[in-house]
């Protein structure tokens, strides 16, 4: 949930310990959340295994899972369960990265909320091209673009089977 007692910066989160707690910043809110459980991490692996080898083939880029510090400009940083970076040279800060393609969050209890209103609005305003977000207990994935930044409805375009 988010901490709302003052406004948080880049700097500050990065001096948070590492505490099994996951530690996202958007628009100076500061978002907690706890290390998720098991389908939820079953859910990003089967995604990974599935989705990595398309990435590599059609050369892509890179695909990732959290923990990592993405830098979306500003005082925004996010750690998304799992995403796509196009190819770039290697680097040893997230910072130095460009925006990811594709962003994939798996809704939690915890996060949905924010997942699918505040990270949603940033990530499309960041001009992130893809940000799916997949809801476990409908077994949905909701697909967002930058261009539908003024859509509420999002387009329901796959079913999540088989993790």
């Amino acid at each position: 949930m988010p901490e709302t007692t003052d406004r948080w910066t880049r700097e500050r989160v990065l001096a948070l310990p590492d505490d099994g707690n996951r530690y996202e910043l958007f628009d100076g809110q500061l978002l907690v959340t706890p290390a998720p459980g098991a389908p939820h991490q079953m859910a990003v692996a089967f995604l990974q295994q599935t989705i990595a080898p398309y990435v590599t083939s059609q050369k892509l880029g890179w695909t990732f899972t959290s923990p990592a510090d993405l830098h979306l400009g500003g005082d925004q940083l996010s750690q998304p369960d799992l995403f796509v970076m196009p190819h770039v040279p290697a680097s040893r800060d997230w910072a130095d990265f460009p925006n990811p393609i594709l962003v994939v969050e798996i809704l939690s209890p915890s996060s949905a909320r924010f997942d699918r209103l505040i990270k949603r609005r940033r990530f499309q305003r960041a001009g992130i091209p893809e940000y799916w977000i997949v809801d476990l207990d409908t077994r949905t994935v909701e697909r967002w673009r930058p261009a539908e930044l003024a859509i509420d409805l999002p387009t329901f375009f796959a079913e999540v089977w088989g993790y």
